[in-house]
């Protein structure tokens, strides 16, 4: 249980009630955790979505690996079994009438991987989407942390109270937090940290990807996956704990305005 004494209503720098995050997918980003990083208590179930986010997320990629090795390493089973785990995500969310986002996203990654192997005839291609995505998100955090503009503390500022993802928030607020040089040195911390995990994924990975090894970079992209993004957003958690107390209060607002 957390020691600090919770703020009143009237504090303008009490957080935001935490709300649990949508499933994160294999390469999520903090902005699919940021309310598991600025809870008062941290839940590794909640942060990667539950355990259904969990299961939609590593299923088509445990699949495609199972059929491929079990069925002889034929691509087109391999490839039906990943997009049928895909669409059946879907579907139960439809029936269930919860929300899409997630589902429809993991069908995106899913169809882009398919589509990729299919097109070339190897297997390796079908994690190549995920490998750039990761070089991708690799850069954003590496150039923010170099300029001085971290990505985690970017996508809190938005998603907090003051923040213009919130009911009465505003840009201002978003960004108040670069005012104090010891939350830019922690947000700072935080973002090479979400670096280093992708920069670790690609170093194992594409060696893997271009050596062929199917099965091998199948269960790398796993372990590497949601277990390790529920790490990093634990320690990220760790990291910036106690600083909505720290960040700068917001100017409050002049009666009539």
């Amino acid at each position: 249980m957390s020691d600090r004494t919770p703020a009143g209503p009237e504090d303008p720098s009490a957080p935001a009630t935490p709300v649990p995050p949508a499933a994160a997918p294999e390469d999520a980003v903090p902005a699919r955790g940021v309310r598991a990083i600025e809870a008062d208590q941290f839940s590794i179930a909640d942060s990667v979505g539950g355990v259904r986010g969990a299961i939609e997320s590593v299923a088509p990629g445990l699949l495609f690996v199972v059929v491929y090795v079990a069925g002889g390493q034929q691509l087109r089973p391999a490839l039906v079994a990943a997009v049928a785990a895909a669409l059946v995500a879907v579907v139960a969310r439809l029936v269930q009438r919860s929300p899409l986002t997630q589902a429809l996203s993991g069908v995106l990654g899913v169809g882009i991987g398919v589509v990729w192997a299919w097109r070339t005839g190897d297997a390796s291609d079908y994690f190549a989407w995920g490998l750039l995505t990761n070089v991708g998100y690799l850069l954003a955090f590496v150039v923010s942390a170099l300029v001085r503009w971290p990505l985690v503390g970017v996508v809190l500022g938005l998603f907090r109270g003051d923040g213009p993802m919130s009911e009465s928030g505003s840009w201002a607020g978003a960004v108040a937090w670069r005012r104090d040089p010891a939350l830019l040195r922690r947000y700072t911390l935080v973002t090479w940290l979400w670096a280093g995990m992708f920069a670790l994924r690609l170093l194992v990975q594409v060696p893997l990807y271009y050596a062929g090894e199917v099965a091998w970079l199948g269960t790398a992209k796993l372990v590497m996956g949601v277990p390790l993004t529920a790490l990093v957003l634990w320690a990220s958690w760790i990291l910036v704990r106690g600083s909505t107390a720290a960040r700068p209060a917001r100017t409050p607002t002049p009666p009539g305005r």
